[in-house]
């Protein structure tokens, strides 16, 4: 039957809901700014009532022992799906625009300006084909342009084996995350089990698997005993309730990193080829795909003019008449293209003439050469609008990811604005509930300073 200790178990129990209801709303503010915190909420609810002999009687209130996280699992999956697509577009973005700076022409320093000093000394040749001034012009000119394949072939192939170290590092990023959201998979099934809430390590678990997706295309789910599993997109295990799988870099015959996934007998199993998303989609794509490409074009055209111009070169005469069939390069890829050691050793070797007798006031070979500039070679066209298709490319490729990486930016900025609406915490909102919860505490305690004057005056009476 309700009495006057009933009341006292009212107030007391409103007392702690309300103080409850405070600490979770001051633990709200104060993670105001913290990255991937859900706020959380206290449900509160009606003590079971008690049987007098009118009726049922209310006991007070008391605070579900499940404090409510708020938060939307369909946005998350989202944001990770997002996030993949934009460590591709970021990854490949930040390697490509290192690239387009090596085939730069704006500086005056570039292959296409190379280029045409080379074909315009052998143009200057014709007007003094034994002029001495001349040859060494186009000596220095033809190396220039030696050089520029040479050091772009070797810049390319620096920028592939800094993208091989970054898919390395990237590796040894992923295998301590899927460590980690394992460990906190076993923490949030004992903390669970026990009937305790693991709000705060849900939020540190979906963080890192927002961190994970930014690394690599993964597919993720939470079963029933609150264990989130991860696979690869292939189906390979990264993450199963307690255990976590670790990925590889090795050798897979390319002279680049290939990466593996290690089995539980420790045997290991190549997915390169499988990687959909994430920054090593994006880095391993730039690495065998894109940069290769650039660097097959210039051994294209490379090749093409140490073909042409040898061949032509081969027919002509040297200044004094007696040497013909001389190569004017060596080499065949722009790896290796150079001058060839007997026109360095001495100019002289250098066939303007076309026949012997006409040597050396000859300059028709010279000009042979020369109009090689503007031969068909290459699918019909020339060398510099060859060259010209491969900047557009890189441009193209550069500009490609630029809009890419900004859309899945803008992307992934709505849907964190809308997780924040959902999951984040509103100061304001927080204040109003506040200040709330400081009334009804407040009220509680007045109902135990009345409790208490009633007892006293009851002792009084007695």
């Amino acid at each position: 039957m309700p009495n006057i200790y009933g009341l006292l178990n009212i107030g007391q129990t409103a007392l702690m809901t309300q103080q409850k209801a405070i600490d979770i709303t001051s633990n709200n503010i104060a993670n105001v700014n913290t990255p991937g915190y859900s706020r959380q909420r206290l449900n509160m609810e009606q003590n079971n009532p008690v049987r007098y002999d009118g009726g049922q009687m209310s006991t007070g209130v008391k605070a579900n022992r499940n404090i409510q996280r708020i938060y939307d699992r369909f946005i998350n999956a989202q944001i990770n799906g997002e996030n993949e697509k934009l460590g591709r577009w970021q990854a490949q973005k930040e390697i490509l625009e290192k690239a387009e700076l090596m085939f730069d022409d704006a500086s005056g320093y570039g292959l296409s300006d190379a280029m045409a000093q080379f074909w315009a000394s052998w143009q200057d040749l014709t007007n003094n084909p034994s002029g001495r001034v001349e040859r060494i012009t186009l000596l220095a000119d033809s190396q220039n342009m030696t050089d520029t394949f040479n050091k772009l072939d070797y810049d390319l192939t620096e920028l592939r084996k800094d993208s091989d170290l970054g898919i390395s590092t990237m590796i040894e990023q992923i295998n301590p995350l899927t460590e980690q959201i394992a460990e906190l998979n076993q923490k949030i099934e004992e903390a669970e089990a026990g009937g305790h809430n693991a709000n705060d390590y849900r939020d540190k678990r979906d963080l890192m698997v927002k961190e994970l997706s930014n690394l690599i295309d993964v597919q993720s789910f939470e079963d029933g005993d609150g264990y989130m599993h991860i696979y690869t997109a292939n189906g390979k295990t990264l993450v199963d309730r307690n255990y976590s799988w670790d990925l590889a870099t090795g050798d897979n015959g390319s002279g680049y990193a290939g990466v593996y996934w290690i089995d539980s007998q420790g045997i290991q199993e190549e997915i390169t080829s499988t990687i959909t998303g994430g920054k090593l989609k994006g880095s391993i794509e730039a690495r065998d795909t894109i940069i290769p490409d650039y660097m097959n074009r210039l051994d294209t055209l490379s090749g093409e003019i140490i073909t042409q111009v040898n061949t032509q070169h081969r027919l002509g005469y040297s200044l004094d008449g007696a040497t013909t069939n001389q190569d004017f390069f060596s080499g065949a890829v722009a790896a290796d293209i150079t001058v060839d050691n007997a026109i360095e050793a001495d100019v002289n070797l250098i066939a303007a003439a076309s026949t012997a007798a006409s040597a050396p006031g000859d300059e028709t070979n010279a000009l042979a050469i020369a109009n090689l500039q503007h031969g068909l070679f290459l699918s019909g066209s020339t060398f510099d609008e060859y060259y010209g298709s491969l900047i557009s490319d890189v441009g193209s490729n550069v500009a490609k990811a630029t809009t890419y990486h900004g859309h899945q930016e803008n992307m992934l900025s709505s849907l964190e604005n809308y997780r924040e609406e959902v999951s984040g915490v509103s100061i304001d909102e927080e204040m109003v509930n506040l200040i709330q919860f400081q009334s009804a505490y407040q009220a509680a305690a007045k109902i135990i300073n009345t409790v208490d004057d009633m007892l006293d005056s009851l002792m009084n009476i007695v």
